[in-house]
Parts: C-alpha cells; structure tokens; sequence
C-alpha cells in the first residue's frame, strides 16, 4: 500500500454514492455542515420513495447539495466526477442472507461491476480521493480482534463481492499513471438512526415498542463489534481530508458485545421486553466481529465517541419521535 505525505486541503465538491441511504444520508448532513458542495447519486427517487424523502429531508432543502436520480451501472459518471475533490462511494446492495443463490448476479452487478465504473470514471476526471465503504464481513468469523493485515476469509456471496470491490479500487489506485488514491474503509455492524429495518438494533427496539416480534437466527451467543453511525461518518470525511495514501481501514468500536446483550439493553431502555421468534443461525452469519482500530487511529486521527447504551439511545429517541410524527 502506499502512503501520500501531501497535505490534502479539506474537499469543496464532492460527490456521495448510496445518499440516500441509512450511512449516506447522515455523510451528506455532516459534510454539509463542513461547508462542502455536495452531490448525492441514489437511484431512489424521492417522488417516488417515502423513506428516502425522510432520510435527505434536511439535506433536500440545502442550497449546496444536489441529488442525481441514476444506477450507477448505467449511467454517465464522468462529467458527473468532474471537479470533485472526493468520491465516497457508498451504494451498495446490502445484506448477507439475500446474496445466496440466484440472487448473487444482482449482488454482483450492484457491488463489483459499479465499483469498477465508478473508479474509471473517477480516473478519468482525475478525482484525488476515493473513499469506499467496505465491510467487515470480509474477515469471517475470528476468534480475536482483526487486523488490516489479517487475512480475509468472506462467508458469503455478499462478503465475496465487498471483497471484490476492496481489490478493484487497489488495483486501480496502484497504477503507475493513477492520480487516484482509494481509502478503503471496512465498516464493522453500523447501527443508529436511519438504521436499514432489517437489520437486529433496529427491529429489536421496534418489537420492544410494540411491533413485530424480532426474528432471532441463532442462540443469541453470536458477537458484533456494533459502531454508531455519527461515528462511521467522522471516519469516511477524515479518509477524504487526511493526508493518507491507498490504504485499507478497519472503523469499528473496538467492542465486540453478544446479541443477548444487546437485547438486555434494548430492554432495559425502553422498560419492555422484547418478544422474539427463535430460528436457527444462517448461512453466512458469523459467530463474532471485533476490530483492532488502532491503524485508524494512527492514519486518520480517529477514535470511537459513542458507547453502544449511548447510540441505542439516541436510535429509541428518533424511533419515538418519528412514531409521534405519524
């Protein structure tokens, strides 16, 4: 990997795919706030989607951004880049359990072939800095904290194609003609606000507060190194400003804590218990997640804010609220 000793100035416009998603929507509030233009691509349209309506509610009434309805597969990329002093290329299709079988073509298409349209537009516009949202689900199952230099190991189709999409971006970065540099950003169990509804913070507070009974694969034993989203956010701007080269980063809390545990405090916050529906693990599922952050720290200046009692705190709060908006 190489590391750049140029001293980036903070970027003025940059572009964020997958805005309108959980992760995105809440990247395009905090650059926003930094003072950035910002361009948003999805291929979600507002008209014709409530939830992405409620997720760029803010950032759609802001003069400084604006949002491109495209398919990254398709569309036009390069005039688009054009001018841009970073990428963050987070549109993704998401999910483990949906990527066997059949369906493993979309997943493909979705997460390798628009990765790599994405990085040849980015050349072709000659952007500095691509930061890419990849996944901790690369690494599988460990035993102890994982290392960038640990050695991957997916178990699933959808870990595959993350993995894939890491290797594109440091293929095209390592040119000896690229002006590119990519951070890759392995992103351990993200949770808070806005949080996608199928995954476990949020349907177990949703269930707690009266709504369907949470689906539980497994015994609950499983662990997961959960990171708040305000957090993952600081890290994705600090990959796009801090003078680092090609590089690949584990952004994780540091904490790995059992799905039982998560369900007591989901209880314990919000004063009911949570009614669950046990199946067995699936395929795919890991037994534990834990990141060794400390190349992060050293690269990017970064460190975890939010305790996991904090963040499901303030994911209860917005639940409440958007229910009392109804």
């Amino acid at each position: 990997m190489r590391h750049g000793n140029d001293q980036r100035p903070a970027p003025t416009r940059v572009v964020v795919t997958g805005a309108a998603g959980f992760i995105g929507s809440h990247l395009v509030e905090a650059l926003l706030t930094n003072g950035n233009t910002v361009v948003g691509v999805d291929r979600r349209a507002p008209d014709s989607d409530p939830a992405t309506t409620a997720r760029l509610s803010r950032a759609l009434k802001h003069p400084r951004f604006s949002l491109v309805t495209a398919d990254l597969r398709t569309c036009p990329l390069t005039a688009l880049f054009r001018h841009s002093h970073a990428v963050f290329h987070l549109a993704a299709l998401p999910g483990v359990r949906g990527s066997w079988g059949e369906q493993f073509g979309e997943y493909t298409s979705c997460n390798v072939f628009a990765t790599e349209r994405v990085l040849s537009a980015c050349e072709e516009a000659r952007v500095p800095r691509l930061v890419y949202a990849s996944s901790s689900s690369v690494y599988g199952s460990s035993a102890g904290a994982t290392h960038e230099t640990t050695a991957p190991h997916p178990e699933s189709p959808y870990a595959v194609s993350k993995l894939a999409g890491e290797q594109l971006c440091l293929a095209h970065a390592d040119q000896a003609a690229s002006t590119l540099t990519a951070v890759v950003l392995r992103f351990f169990t993200v949770y808070g606000p806005r949080q996608r509804p199928d995954m476990l913070i949020g349907r177990a507070l949703t269930a707690a507060l009266g709504g369907p009974e949470l689906t539980l694969y497994g015994d609950g034993g499983n662990s997961r190194d959960f990171t708040y989203v305000g957090d993952i956010v600081r890290a994705a701007v600090a990959a796009a400003t801090r003078p680092v080269g090609t590089s690949v980063l584990n952004v994780g809390a540091g904490v790995s804590t059992s799905v039982a545990e998560v369900l007591s405090t989901v209880e314990e916050l919000t004063g009911h218990a949570v009614p669950v529906t046990r199946l067995p693990a699936q395929a795919g599922d890991v037994d534990t997640t834990l990141a060794d952050r400390s190349r992060a720290a050293e690269l990017l200046g970064w460190a975890p804010r939010t305790t996991l009692r904090q963040g499901i705190s303030r994911q209860l709060a917005h639940l409440t609220a958007d229910s009392l908006r109804l």
